[in-house]
């Protein structure tokens, strides 16, 4: 076939594909932009590709330089974050943290909007955890030097924080956690910022398939399927949530607001728990339920910010179902049209 006719049938079907997204005036959601494989498109490429499906918010694991020149001008929305390893260095030096705002944030923040500033994914309570409140605070104090009090510093921890989550008001956090959460929690609370978690209710269906219902798990139920004292839960994703949000509350914390840095469903991995319908099913619903900010049952009517995992199947995480979380084929295409 002709690479012209060809190249014209692409792009065709990519923007049929986003068509949904753009009669919305775009997408109040984000999708994680992670760099995990040797064969993806150039960075310009991929943030035309957010642009062209409307998508607003794109969440970047670490500072990539590539991605963030061509985000210049883009006008989406960026979440931005610290790797791991270069947390003790930041928490244990103000000039640490000055020097990774000097080359990571700020010969770009006149043009990229930068919402969310994270020190780290899932890196509490392990070995890093230690390091992550100094580290908040060492960057905070930079951000505020140069009036950037827009840009909320924060952390991204998963569930595996809390001790027990079912049913979710007996949620606390686990005694590892719980010293380190403190400190987390009174830094987020006293600058008014947010704390982002990792939310996966397949992990949950796929790793107790017999107890968990795959209708509860995919936002698929008719009506409710656990009652938790006066309140309904229809989905996990809520019931995760209000989980996290009574083990905050139980530590003095009610207020502290509460976005998803992750949450989706891989197409492939997993035999029958893992196919391009069900994860279609998944980020579909949840990527309405975002959008509609219903909250959740302990916060009804309450918006969260939100990233589906992930823009692109990547090669290079490890074997299984981690290679296959993307909306798209590294090629751009899409695995299924999330975009009904």
């Amino acid at each position: 076939m002709n690479r012209r006719i060809t190249s014209f049938i692409f792009f065709t079907f990519i923007a049929t594909t986003c068509q949904a997204a753009r009669s919305r005036n775009g997408m109040d959601i984000g999708v994680c932009y992670g760099l995990l494989g040797n064969d993806l498109p150039p960075a310009t490429q991929v943030v035309s590709l957010y642009k062209r499906c409307q998508i607003q918010k794109m969440r970047l694991h670490n500072p990539n330089h590539e991605a963030l020149e061509a985000l210049r001008g883009s006008q989406i929305q960026v979440t931005l974050g610290v790797p791991n390893e270069e947390i003790p260095n930041l928490a244990n030096s103000q000039e640490a943290a000055q020097s990774w705002f000097t080359t990571n944030v700020e010969p770009y923040v006149q043009d990229i909007e930068f919402s969310y500033i994270t020190i780290g994914n899932e890196a509490f309570p392990d070995q890093f955890g230690p390091f992550i409140g100094p580290a908040m605070h060492n960057l905070k104090n930079v951000l505020n030097e140069y009036n950037l009090h827009g840009i909320q510093v924060t952390t991204v921890v998963n569930t595996a924080v809390l001790a027990n989550s079912y049913p979710p008001s007996a949620a606390v956090f686990t005694a590892e956690a719980a010293s380190g959460m403190l400190d987390i929690l009174e830094f987020l609370s006293d600058n008014g910022a947010t704390i982002m978690v990792n939310v996966y209710p397949y992990y949950a269906y796929a790793g107790d398939p017999t107890n968990v219902r795959l209708d509860y798990a995919q936002f698929s139920a008719k009506g409710p399927v656990v009652q938790d004292g006066a309140l309904s839960y229809s989905n996990l994703f809520d019931a995760m949530v209000d989980a996290f949000i009574w083990a905050m509350e139980k530590m003095g914390f009610p207020n502290v607001a509460v976005a998803i840095s992750e949450s989706g469903w891989p197409s492939a991995g997993n035999g029958i728990f893992t196919t391009p319908d069900l994860a279609r099913t998944y980020n579909r619903n949840f990527m309405n339920h975002i959008i509609k900010s219903s909250g959740t049952p302990k916060r009804p009517n309450t918006y969260m910010d939100a990233h589906i995992f992930a823009m692109f199947n990547e090669n290079q995480k490890p074997n299984g179902t981690q290679q296959y979380f993307g909306l798209f084929y590294p090629n751009m295409l899409p695995v299924y049209p999330i975009f009904p």
